[in-house]
């Protein structure tokens, strides 16, 4: 298969839309049909009202689409966000649920400010300083919650318990005490999801699985005379869906807690999805990551202002635009326009989805972020990613999602430092680049490269020469882990296919930590 891109680029602003308006209208609308349901899903399981998720997605779509770093990214409320928020609501809220919304308002707009200042004085290569075995286990923690407190809502069951661990502990004794019409709708939801994967036929996959899943949900809501507590509930008027936030708690830790998670989970996942779409894109632009981090904070805040929930680069959503023929921003445009049209004009029909639907398409979601093929996946690249992957996970689940992630990052750093990583390197990575001639680079590494210290490097590339010869000179590296082999990789193949030469050299003395081929590895003559 070729791996080379088309030649012609897609113009942008007025003269792109000009250009592929027919291309963008068409994806645009069919991203509108996945994002609907998902949108009102996710906001009910954050613990805001159903109209929150749709107000971020217009204004991901009208506003962010248009000021972003970005080409074909759908900008929107996502999964990995519902327990940040879920969680500061009940926080902030101490058991009352409109407040607790209200106030993680204010912790939006606050963490969107952190967001645009990051994106202007261009931090966001600070997310390289997450290995990536604990981003894998704060998302597979996250998939795990969302199932766990997803699947009751899907039986039509409330839970008795309150904290995480009790939730888990319910599920038999939801599924031995389900209501059957309720788990019928949710569960033929859940199977059609599953079922939907396996399909080859690449018209039926133009038709969004999310979409029949509200439609089939609606249709047996109906056959069924679903009671009205068990159906979404939206505001006639689209504006009467608006709040304000509420600054109140401005001086307490808890706030700035809440503050902190919003901004530093809600950067990561959108620095981390949208250079995820750049490698999806078929014409293989990069996107200005700190531009786009700024036009995301810049629609947080305006979310966070009247009622949103807070948006990232979505990775799903913006899987489905490439594949649906998007060529520009237009088509995230265009996705938010046609949410503001059906909100604005349909909220009756809105009003009689069932609930148990959109938690079976959470359920499956989560069961994504969680399934069996990540564990597989990061026990192959090494025991020791699989260790800090799993140690994440636990600490997520057993205390919240920052001390989690710090418990995978303390990990992380303990086993490098057993296998020799000196204290003082921890945060500083030694290499110095030698220019062989006018085209011809190489990069020495010495020391330890690691997740902690690699960030120096990262910025030097992000402004390197095109078209030049690079080689990684890691021959004098004494230990190098799997996030910075990683990278290199990823930075070698897209140099590549941009038309330069980059090579990873000096590996021959190395002791691989595991059979693949990106596992952490140190010099043998230092064991």
């Amino acid at each position: 298969m070729s791996t080379s891109s088309p030649t012609t680029l897609p113009q942008t602003g007025i003269p792109g839309l000009i250009e592929n308006w027919r291309s963008d209208l068409l994806s645009g609308f069919l991203v509108f049909l996945i994002a609907l349901p998902l949108c009102l899903g996710i906001s009910i399981a954050s613990g805001f009202p159903p109209m929150a998720g749709i107000i971020t997605a217009i204004i991901g779509g009208l506003v962010v689409s248009r000021i972003s770093g970005s080409f074909v990214t759908i900008n929107g409320p996502a999964a990995g966000l519902i327990v940040v928020i879920l969680d500061s609501v009940q926080d902030l809220g101490h058991g009352d649920a409109i407040a607790g919304y209200h106030l993680t308002l204010a912790a939006i707009v606050i963490a969107s400010i952190f967001q645009i200042l990051m994106g202007i004085n261009k931090a966001g290569k600070l997310s390289a300083f997450f290995p990536s075995s604990v981003v894998h286990g704060m998302l597979a923690a996250i998939g795990i919650i969302i199932m766990a407190k997803q699947i009751h809502t899907l039986l039509g069951v409330k839970p008795a318990a309150k904290s995480l661990l009790g939730i888990i502990a319910e599920v038999p004794h939801s599924l031995f005490n389900l209501a059957p019409e309720i788990a019928l709708i949710g569960g033929t939801g859940l199977v059609l999801l599953i079922s939907w994967t396996f399909i080859q036929s690449k018209n039926l996959k133009m038709i969004p699985a999310p979409l029949l899943v509200v439609l089939i949900g609606l249709g047996l809501g109906h056959m069924l005379a679903t009671q009205a507590k068990f159906l979404v509930a939206v505001p006639e008027n689209f504006t009467d869906g608006f709040s304000l936030p509420d600054f109140s708690k401005i001086g307490e830790f808890e706030f700035w807690k809440q503050v902190i998670t919003i901004w530093l989970v809600g950067s990561l996942e959108s620095l981390l999805s949208a250079s995820a779409v750049d490698k999806l894109d078929p014409y293989k632009r990069n996107s200005n990551l700190n531009r786009d981090l700024t036009a995301v904070g810049v629609g947080n805040l305006l979310s966070g202002l009247i009622g949103g929930l807070p948006m990232i680069a979505e990775i799903v959503r913006s899987s489905a635009n490439i594949n649906n023929g998007a060529k520009t921003g237009w088509a995230n445009f265009f996705h938010g326009a046609f949410l503001l049209i059906f909100v604005a004009l349909f909220p009756a029909l809105i009003n009689q989805i069932p609930l148990t639907s959109l938690a079976a398409l959470l359920v499956f979601t989560g069961f994504r972020l969680a399934s069996p093929k990540e564990f597989a996946h990061t026990w192959h690249i090494g025991v020791d990613n699989f260790i800090v992957f799993i140690a994440t996970i636990i600490g997520v689940l057993a205390t919240d999602l920052l001390i989690g992630v710090g418990i995978g990052i303390i990990v992380e750093l303990l086993i490098h430092l057993s296998r020799g990583l000196k204290i003082n390197n921890i945060f500083s990575l030694a290499y110095h680049i030698d220019q062989t001639d006018a085209d011809t680079y190489r990069i020495k590494v010495s020391g330890a490269a690691v997740f902690s210290n690699y960030i120096a490097i990262k910025s030097l590339l992000s402004d390197f020469p095109e078209h030049k010869t690079i080689y990684f000179d890691l021959t004098e590296a004494e230990l190098i882990d799997h996030t910075v082999m990683e990278f290199i990789d990823h930075y070698a193949h897209e140099y590549n296919l941009g038309g330069g030469k980059c090579e990873i050299v000096g590996l021959d003395n190395h002791e691989s930590y595991s059979s693949h081929h990106l596992a952490a590895r140190r010099k043998v003559n230092n064991i």
